[in-house]
């Protein structure tokens, strides 16, 4: 080896090292690791891995007899794409409605504030309950 490859190996090692200990040291902050597991986790619940692994799976449904547009598909082998998404908003907005009757528990020295965001995060607690429990009926056939 010539003088210069011997320094190039070494300075490509040396900024390696550099990242790979910049990577071991680096924090990240809570708020995003937060948000990055929430979204995995709706993405998981609401059926995200079977819309990538299917290969020919309709956006959305379509009743022919009736005319109507079928959101949550009436097989419990089978989910279409739009059923997924739904999922996964109304899971988002329970996660919302947790953080904001949290967040009421915060403002204790305005009382009333921390009542209307109690209200606020419960309601829309309750609403996605309500609607994922009446798609899970609907796809059931209930």
């Amino acid at each position: 080896m010539t003088k210069n490859s011997n320094k190039q190996v070494s300075s490509v090692a040396s900024s390696l090292e550099k990242f790979y200990e910049r990577i071991m040291n680096y924090q990240p902050s809570l708020f995003i690791v937060a948000i990055v597991v929430v979204a995995a986790s709706l993405f998981f619940l609401g059926g995200g891995v079977y819309n990538i692994i299917t290969k020919d799976i309709a956006p959305i449904g379509y009743n022919s007899q009736t005319g109507q547009i079928i959101i949550f598909a009436t097989s419990l082998t089978y989910q279409l794409i739009v059923e997924s998404v739904i999922v996964m908003i109304l899971g988002g907005l329970g996660v919302v409605g947790f953080l904001i009757a949290y967040r009421s528990t915060k403002s204790a020295y305005n009382p009333r504030q921390a009542y209307m965001a109690l209200l606020v995060g419960c309601a829309l607690l309750i609403v996605a309950a309500v609607l994922l429990e009446s798609g899970m009926l609907q796809k059931f056939g209930l």
